[in-house]
């Protein structure tokens, strides 16, 4: 890495560390306490969490983080909200410079500011100031890429080290999930860890117990892993169109009897292209677009949410709307009176079920294939544990117990388990040193 000189360091070194699970949607912090059990620590008010979102403040030069830079974002203030800058790591935008009110910076920067910002607030709860990490990470960052999937793991690791950080360590997600989900076993367990977060979906299949949560070395433990580069903004993004971009002219027929160009509606549907969505370029040619409707309202609507910026709200709120639809089985309806007054859009459990199908299928597919790599059969899984914010919904835990049947379902805690496993992963991971 530039500028650094790396170096080995023992395994089993006593100096404290944080684990830090950077998500697509949320992140989180542990650490061990003075017993050695792992306690999340306060990120943003007493909450354990922090959104992963950073808003840049162009009436004032100031930089938001979590929660209020979505609320100074929604607020209306001029600025320049980024979410999902986990979905950036492995891609080629990762090196490239954007505009952020005032001036420009690397996405890569804008990470590491993030992860300084995770750090500064974790270490005001802790008693002692450490710069070791441990750093989740997803099984696959990139699928079917192993050259990009390192190029990722390299940039949160430069990120870190700008972060302020000079020891840093890797361990996967879910394994870090299963190393929390251990503490509360009385007995030896074989574990089905799912893991879906906002941009991935990992699974590993491990032997989980008292006994074997005092080995220095787990390596025989862990059967089996997998992932998919699938997870709640990929559901969020296809609701959204599924359900709100017809609203604006996704699917309609213009008077020669073609549909209007698609691109534009998946890229408002995508957090991290839509503040791209409303240069001058790109609302001229959806002005160019008019001819092309043969529902001019429709057209209207799209320059509105355009020239207002809305795309950020439309997301924010079909996130919401799934949430909802999941926890209370029943219809939905998102409000859209911003674009137009009394104008609505509708999400039902069947509906979503069908919209997210293909997905849903792909995600229990790559679980079954976990316990196909490690030659389990399915009736000797003891469990299968649930963590990270996407896993809660219900269309996909059904799948799951369809696929499993008999095999229960344990829901952990879906925001700061990984975080935990990774403070516990600590005590035996390899730390890379950097000078």
């Amino acid at each position: 890495m530039s500028g650094s000189t790396p170096g080995r360091l023992s395994p089993h070194s006593s100096a404290p560390a944080l684990g830090i699970d950077f998500g697509t949607s949320n992140s989180a912090v542990a650490a061990l306490d003075a017993a050695g059990a792992a306690r999340l620590l306060p990120l943003e008010g007493g909450l354990t969490t922090l959104p992963t979102a950073v808003f840049f403040n162009a009436e004032d030069k100031t930089v938001h983080f979590g929660r209020d830079a979505v609320a100074s974002y929604l607020a209306g203030i001029d600025g320049r909200l980024m979410r999902s800058l986990k979905s950036l790591l492995g891609s080629s935008l990762i090196q490239e410079h954007t505009a952020v009110g005032w001036g420009e910076q690397r996405f890569q920067d804008v990470i590491a500011r993030f992860l300084k910002e995770l750090a500064e607030r974790a270490r005001a709860g802790l008693p002692d100031t450490t710069t070791r990490v441990v750093l989740g990470r997803p099984v696959h960052f990139v699928d079917d890429s192993p050259e990009r999937d390192a190029q990722a793991q390299a940039s949160l690791a430069q990120a870190a080290l700008s972060a302020g950080f000079t020891e840093v360590a890797f361990e996967l997600e879910p394994i870090a999930a299963a190393f929390d989900y251990e503490r509360r076993l009385s007995k030896e367990a074989l574990v089905l860890i799912v893991d879906v977060g906002g941009g991935t979906s990992d699974f590993s299949l491990v032997r989980l117990g008292p006994d074997r949560a005092r080995r220095a070395d787990r390596s025989a433990d862990i059967l089996a892993t997998s992932g998919v580069h699938i997870g709640g903004t990929d559901w969020d993004r296809k609701l959204n169109v599924a359900r709100v971009m017809p609203l604006l002219g996704f699917g309609h027929t213009g008077p020669q009897g073609r549909h209007v160009p698609n691109s534009i509606f998946y890229d408002l549907a995508t957090w991290h292209l839509i503040n791209f969505q409303y240069t001058q370029q790109v609302m001229s040619r959806v002005q160019a677009l008019r001819p092309d409707y043969s529902d001019p309202q429709l057209h209207d609507r799209l320059v509105t949410v355009l020239r207002r910026r809305l795309g950020h709200r439309l997301a924010s709120d079909v996130e919401q709307a799934k949430i909802a639809c999941s926890m209370q089985g029943e219809m939905v309806n998102i409000a859209l009176d911003e674009i137009e007054e009394g104008l609505t859009a509708s999400l039902s459990p069947p509906e979503m079920a069908e919209v997210l199908d293909d997905q849903l299928a792909q995600v229990v597919a790559c679980a079954q294939e976990c316990a196909r790599r490690a030659g389990t059969a399915r009736d000797r899984i003891d469990a299968i544990y649930l963590t990270g914010g996407s896993s809660a919904l219900t269309a996909l835990q059904e799948r799951l117990s369809a696929q499993l049947p008999g095999v229960p379902l344990v829901h952990g805690d879906l925001f700061g388990g990984v975080a935990a496993g990774l403070a516990y992963a600590a005590r035996n991971c390899e730390f890379t040193k950097f000078a």
